[in-house]
This record gives C-alpha cells, sequence and structure tokens, in this order.
C-alpha cells in the first residue's frame, strides 16, 4: 500500500472555527495521491512525457477527527477498482501518532489532454495498475469504503 510522505499543517489552512478548512483535507489527498500516480507511473513526469493526465470526476471525503495548525499527517492509497479509463481509490489521512482524521474515495479519469477527452490507459499502465490492485486487494475492502451520504431516520420518523 502507498503511505505519502509526512505533510504538515500550515497556519493559512486554518480557518474561523480554530481548525483545518475541509478545503485543505483536498489539499492533503492530492498531494498524497501525486506521490501515488508517480508511483504507479501516471505523475506529473507522464503528463508532460505524454500529454496525458488523470481528471476526479467524483470525491467523498468523509471528516473524522479535526487537525490543527502545526499537525502532522501522511495518507495511505489503496486502489480499490480499475477499469481501461478510470480508476476507483481509498485514501485514509492520518495524525503521525496513528489516528484517523479523514476519509477520501475518488473516481478518476484517464484524460488525453489534447481534448481533452477521456482515453484508454496505455498497455504498460493497465499492467501496472492490474499488479497494484492485485497487491491492494490482498488487505480487503476498507471498513469505510463505499459509504453514502444520507439521514439515518429512526423507524417512526
Amino acid at each position: 500500500m502507498f503511505v505519502s510522505s509526512i505533510m504538515e499543517i500550515e497556519k493559512d489552512w486554518i480557518d474561523y472555527n480554530g481548525h483545518l478548512n475541509m478545503a485543505y483535507y483536498h489539499v492533503l489527498f492530492n498531494r498524497a495521491g501525486d506521490d501515488a500516480f508517480d508511483e504507479i507511473g501516471i505523475g506529473a513526469a507522464y503528463t508532460n512525457t505524454h500529454f496525458l493526465t488523470s481528471y476526479s470526476a467524483e470525491v467523498h471525503v468523509c471528516y473524522v477527527r479535526e487537525l490543527h495548525f502545526g499537525q502532522r499527517v501522511s495518507a495511505t492509497f489503496r486502489l480499490l477498482d480499475y477499469d481501461e479509463k478510470r480508476m476507483h481509490y481509498y485514501q485514509e489521512l492520518r495524525h503521525v501518532d496513528g489516528w484517523l482524521a479523514a476519509t477520501s474515495e475518488q473516481l478518476c479519469l484517464h484524460i488525453d489532454m489534447s481534448g481533452p477527452k477521456v482515453v484508454p490507459f496505455p498497455p504498460d499502465i493497465l499492467s501496472k495498475l492490474e499488479r497494484v490492485l492485485a497487491n491492494h486487494a490482498k488487505h480487503g475492502v476498507p471498513v469505510r469504503a463505499g459509504r453514502k451520504i444520507s439521514i439515518k431516520r429512526k423507524p417512526n420518523e
């Protein structure tokens, strides 16, 4: 499983409630995703040499525990599924002490930037995704993956 480098919560990211603003959780997940994409072979170098990239199509973030200025975190990246043009993955943002701060589940599209348009991954990337998925599948599906947004009602409401 991929684990990002350690990232520190910056002062400008703190909102008027005194904790990390929700937008910056996305920044942290994105930075960690960049690390994983580099490992898979679809990071910045891939974009620069192939003029291919990925766009987020859907993102679901769950905020589990507040983060504050100066705290340090890292994020995991687990590939849940892929097809010829898409990747579905799950991330956990954890404080360096090990507690869970947030989760993110994403669907991203493989993009030809000259369109832009959705296109298949090249065979070498599909092969790499197959190996990554096989390795990540050994860990099972994360408990928090696949969540949906809803209001849970009591039976008589």
